[in-house]
């Protein structure tokens, strides 16, 4: 998965916690997957709804990736896939460093681990302040790329 803006160079590897806004299909469209890129595609999306999210950047050792990613995963059951809905993330707390498991039992563990300590973190009142930013749900503006668009 792209950073997108996110610059992963500067930050630690390891698991985090946060909130996630993610712009929603409107009503009546599939949300199926689109080999079209997400570029040239002529979607229009909903308001974002926020999400708890819980998120790993680093090389995912257990794995031998040759590549830092970052993946995030959205504390929800959605119904169908949401490829190439926008994604704003607000990043909130440290977790644990990335580790390099002998198991894969033992990587599921501890990402079992990391969703109820992030769903335990972001019910504390002084998080769910985040939950409302204007930029999370689409209502202000982020990054360079938005303010170039701006001027």
């Amino acid at each position: 998965m792209p950073a997108g803006g996110l610059r992963t160079a500067d930050v630690d590897s390891g698991v985090y916690y946060g909130w996630a806004g993610l712009g929603r299909l409107p009503a009546g469209c599939s949300g199926e997957k689109d080999d079209t890129p997400a570029a040239e595609q002529e979607l229009e999306y909903c308001r974002p709804e926020v999400y708890p999210m819980v998120m790993s950047i680093g090389w995912n050792p257990y794995y031998k990736n040759t590549v830092r990613s970052v993946e995030v995963h959205l504390l929800h059951t959605f119904p169908q896939p949401f490829y190439g809905a926008p994604l704003r993330l607000t990043i909130l707390g440290f977790i644990r460093p990335e580790y390099d498991y002998v198991s894969k039992e033992g990587l599921i563990e501890d990402i079992r681990t990391d969703i109820e300590v992030a769903g335990r973190c972001l019910e504390r009142e002084a998080y769910q302040v985040f939950r409302g930013e204007e930029w999370l749900v689409g209502e202000g503006k982020v990054g360079e790329e938005e303010k170039e668009k701006e001027g």
